[in-house]
């Protein structure tokens, strides 16, 4: 398996060629350099917002655990 040949990509580059034509294929890669722009844009956003986000949650005195419940005690019967 391993990485790709230079024959390989030439392979692909042709079949691209017949599927797409001249004309279509360089619109196709303009299309998908921007997807993968915004993609990652988005993603470091999601990672920029995540810290402050874990931060409020953190402050939030809702989301105090509950440290002071008493077990209770199984063995003993009350009259």
């Amino acid at each position: 398996m391993g990485a790709m040949s230079p024959a390989h990509w030439a392979i692909v580059a042709v079949v691209l060629l017949v599927l797409f034509g001249s004309k279509k294929l360089p619109e196709a890669a303009r299309g998908l350099g921007r997807s993968l722009r915004i993609l990652k844009s988005e993603v470091g956003e999601m990672h920029a917002d995540r810290p402050a986000a874990l931060g409020a949650r953190d402050q939030d005195p809702t989301h105090e655990p509950v440290n002071h419940m008493r077990a209770a005690n199984t063995t003993e019967h009350n009259p």
